[in-house]
């Protein structure tokens, strides 16, 4: 039996377990197969503060879990599988058909960026190839620079890395876009902004970086069309979305239509209670706005203060 079950071990997840675990109630920690969640992928984290010179993403995660095991959070290396109430009215949860029982549970099981599915996107994750303009945008001064997808969350990408870059191109599937009016009306005046419709990134190539795509046209409306160009870029931003990994939480607590855990209004002093009473919800799990890495660590921070002071009114 736990004080409290964390389940996910990104930034918030490891807050969340430094507070409770400093508040001296006992925390377990279920971090998932590979702990840490995306900041493991960036190489370079410039925009934490603290860090004068930057840090490696695994390195500020690694850190976060060694100070959360110095005031004794246990770490489980496994997925979580269900979450439900037991007869006592604590917590059961399942990992790697073992159980362990909470008297609170923190879900910060973060969000997956969607991907393109192409092999060449993977080969250069972290060497051209990013999912957050915001994280990466300042390394691309003066640079040529892709942006693939047809929402607002592409558009503001592409308008961000206008700070820096000195093109972005932003490459869509279809002639119209998802994105607001207003957005894209303030895109295309954009002198920097060029928009290419009706194409798909077939390949991402290059050396030890990125140095160009391969498009495909689908003006014919036709997945097999053969009419295929070359851009030269020295990055890709893909901006498709982000699914929230909240699957096996579905019927048991309340989520929106994309998946987004949703926070209870019933409890307006606790800013981070689920629709389970017992249950808080911190990071990008229940952010499908900002997912910035110290914004999930602040909302752990804030889960676990309230956990802790839910517990002490039980």
């Amino acid at each position: 039996m736990y004080d409290v079950i964390i389940i996910g071990s990104g930034p918030a997840g490891y807050t969340a377990a430094i507070y409770t675990s400093r508040a001296l109630l006992s925390t377990l920690i279920i971090a998932g197969p590979q702990p840490g969640g995306q900041l493991t992928t960036t190489t370079e984290v410039e925009n934490y503060p603290g860090f004068v010179e930057g840090i490696d993403g695994n390195q500020l995660l690694s850190d976060m879990r060694k100070q959360a095991e110095r005031f004794g959070t246990k770490i489980k290396l496994s997925n979580c599988q269900i979450v439900k109430l037991s007869e006592r009215k604590t917590f059961l949860v399942a990992a790697s058909q073992e159980e362990a029982e909470a008297r609170a549970i923190i879900i910060a099981v973060g969000a997956s960026a969607r991907k393109l599915g192409i092999p060449s996107e993977e080969k250069f994750r972290g060497k051209g190839v990013s999912y957050c303009a915001t994280c990466d945008g300042f390394f691309y001064k003066d640079k040529e620079v892709v942006v693939v997808g047809g929402g607002d969350t592409a558009i503001e990408e592409a308008m961000f890395l206008t700070r820096f870059a000195k093109h972005v191109t932003i490459i869509h599937r279809r002639e119209g876009f998802r994105a607001s009016a207003v957005m894209l009306e303030r895109a295309r005046k954009n002198p920097k902004i060029v928009f290419l419709t009706n194409r798909v990134v077939e390949e991402i190539y290059g050396d030890t970086v990125v140095r160009g795509v391969k498009i495909r046209d689908t003006s014919d409306g036709s997945d097999k069309t053969d009419t295929f160009e070359d851009l030269k870029t020295d990055g890709v931003f893909v901006a498709v979305g982000h699914t929230p990994n909240t699957e096996f939480l579905k019927g048991f607590i309340e989520v929106d239509a994309k998946g987004y855990i949703k926070i209870s209004q019933k409890y307006k002093d606790m800013q981070t209670m689920t629709s389970v009473e017992g249950i808080f919800a911190a990071g990008d799990c229940a952010d499908p706005r900002y997912r910035q890495a110290i914004v999930a660590a602040g909302t752990g921070c804030m889960a676990a203060l309230d956990a802790e002071r839910w517990l002490a009114d039980q």
